[in-house]
């Protein structure tokens, strides 16, 4: 494993170039330190984290010419921060769905029920309001209530032995540390990792990768590695369960050298980035993807992933339970025709349905009985499952189909030549205000409060990109899940975004995937128990 800095930051982007760090803060701020290759500061311009008040320390490096790296350390420990119980709160008949399992969160009666279950078990508890917060497309409201011990506990071993306790005593609790909430008033501390390039002065080229196949996953380290990079942060959301689809497929849009191979989730947000590090967007793209058969024209379901698994969701009306993106779901449809290319793998998904080879001019080479073959260079391959695998399977070799598929901003096109597009959501700046689009791209779960309490309100490690008023491009990655890491919540996210300067910003993969590499130094802290996660795929800086 690499060696670990305080301020390496790779986000799933590479940068492999001689680069001058310049600080992603306010043009005042970049001048006094833009002279020197390395220096220590507290800055004026800080961000908007925590408490006001707080200490703040940037260190700043120039890694090649145009790119910076910044380490930002906010706040210090807290000893009044202490560790808490939190229960899984069945559902009872007064909840939305009184047959679903338990959750973090549940209406008001159900919680006040279990904390009085709890108390009366010789465990007091209290039910307690959460609050969800107006973004761009939810309004304030009452999440629903949780429910917590009225003891807190000074260490995580404390806690954990009352939740062995209360496992005991047939309740399910985990232990959680009260600086991670994010409504906590802890004072930090926080890790903040900024990659800056500057397309003035930059001279390397800026991009993603999912390395050698794309259903294989790889650490970012080891993609920074492949790719030479000189930076690099992890990218996009990814297919880690085998039963969601083929590990490491982007769940999302993906571009890489101007060549499309993934479609996007709805439409949800992509970070545009142009080699030269010039014109770096954030815009919501459309897809459109068809086969002309012999038998007519038919609508194309996907790019380069397993046929009837839509992770994220945002598909079609035929998919279920929904055609609009839904996070961390795996939707399904029975019948999808689906186009892959050598890039996928050593093989195409196998399984029941049909599959037609075709070459670079479009001629059907072969056609199989089942799915599951091996691609040679410059062949392409079509998949059909339920009732379009007749249509596959009645095409015969010599026969022509003509494959079209195309990525656009609804003008331009994206996979224009050396091009990167990687998926993400939500958005968090737009236009230089905050602008969180929770709903639109499905991390708000109907029926299901616990997830926005968990992925959208609550501190996780955070990895996300944008561009600032001068045209630059920005990669950031915060630590947390760890007492020493606090992390960030979404509408934190977007605050600090806002704060370094970012006029369009958006999030990208988090949670155990936020990873930062630079100079072949891992300069994150990773919060699997397992180190550093393998990924789908990172933005590089060579």
């Amino acid at each position: 494993m690499p060696r670990r800095t305080p301020y390496a930051l790779i986000a799933a982007v590479t940068v492999c170039a001689a680069a001058t760090a310049v600080p992603a803060v306010s043009a005042a701020a970049m001048s006094a330190v833009a002279s020197s290759t390395g220096s220590t500061s507290s800055s004026a311009s800080t961000l908007d984290l925590g408490p006001s008040g707080l200490t703040e320390t940037r260190t700043v490096r120039t890694i090649e010419p145009g790119v910076t790296v910044t380490h930002i350390v906010r706040g210090t420990a807290d000893p009044s921060v202490r560790w808490v119980v939190e229960a899984s709160i069945p559902s009872t008949g007064t909840s939305p769905d009184p047959d679903a399992p338990a959750q973090s969160i549940q209406d008001e009666a159900s919680a006040q029920d279990y904390a009085a279950r709890l108390t009366a078990a010789g465990f007091p508890a209290s039910a307690s309001r959460v609050m969800q917060p107006a973004t761009a497309d939810v309004p304030a409201s009452v999440l629903g209530w949780r429910v917590r011990l009225d003891s807190t506990y000074a260490t995580q071993s404390e806690a954990a032995a009352e939740v062995a306790r209360l496992k005991s005593a047939g309740f399910t609790t985990h232990a959680w540390y009260g600086g991670w909430d994010g409504t906590s008033t802890a004072r930090g501390p926080w890790s903040v990792n900024v990659v800056t390039i500057d397309p003035k002065l930059f001279h390397g080229r800026l991009g993603s990768t999912f390395g050698p196949t794309i259903e294989a996953r790889e650490t970012t380290s080891w993609l920074a590695g492949y790719t030479k990079a000189k930076a690099a942060v992890n990218g996009g959301f990814f297919v880690l369960d085998p039963a969601a689809g083929a590990p490491g497929d982007p769940a999302g849009a993906g571009v890489y050298g101007g060549t499309l191979e993934s479609e996007p989730v709805g439409t949800r947000p992509v970070l545009v980035l142009g080699a030269d590090a010039k014109h770096t967007e954030i815009t919501r793209p459309q897809w459109h993807g068809d086969a002309l058969l012999p038998s007519g024209d038919v609508q194309l379901d996907g790019l380069n992933r397993v046929p009837g698994l839509i992770r994220n969701c945002g598909g079609d009306s035929g998919d279920a339970p929904t055609a609009l993106p839904l996070h961390d779901t795996t939707c399904a449809d029975p019948n999808e025709l689906v186009l892959f290319t050598p890039e996928f793998g050593a093989s195409t998904p196998s399984g029941a349905g049909s599959e037609a080879v075709v070459d670079g001019q479009g001629r059907v080479l072969r056609t199989l009985g089942q799915r599951g073959t091996a691609l040679r260079p410059g062949e392409r391959s079509l998949q059909g499952i339920g009732d379009l695998a007749p249509l596959v399977a009645g095409l015969h070799p010599g026969q022509r189909v003509r494959i079209t598929t195309a990525l656009t901003d609804g003008a331009q096109p994206l996979t224009r030549r050396g091009a990167s597009v990687v998926n993400g959501g939500p958005e968090l700046v737009q236009g230089g205000a905050v602008h969180i689009t929770q709903r639109q791209d499905g991390m708000v779960h109907p029926g299901q409060p616990s997830f926005a309490y968990g992925w959208v309100l609550q501190r996780n490690p955070r990895t996300f990109a944008g561009v600032d008023a001068q045209g630059r491009t920005l990669l950031v990655t915060v630590d947390g899940r760890q007492p020493d890491q606090l992390g960030l919540s979404i509408p934190e996210a977007a605050a600090v975004a806002r704060s370094l300067g970012m006029v369009d910003a958006m999030n990208l993969d988090g949670g155990g995937s936020t990873t930062m590499v630079v100079d072949g130094q891992l300069t994150t802290h990773p919060s699997d128990a397992t180190g550093e996660r393998p990924v789908g795929d990172a933005i590089v800086v060579r």
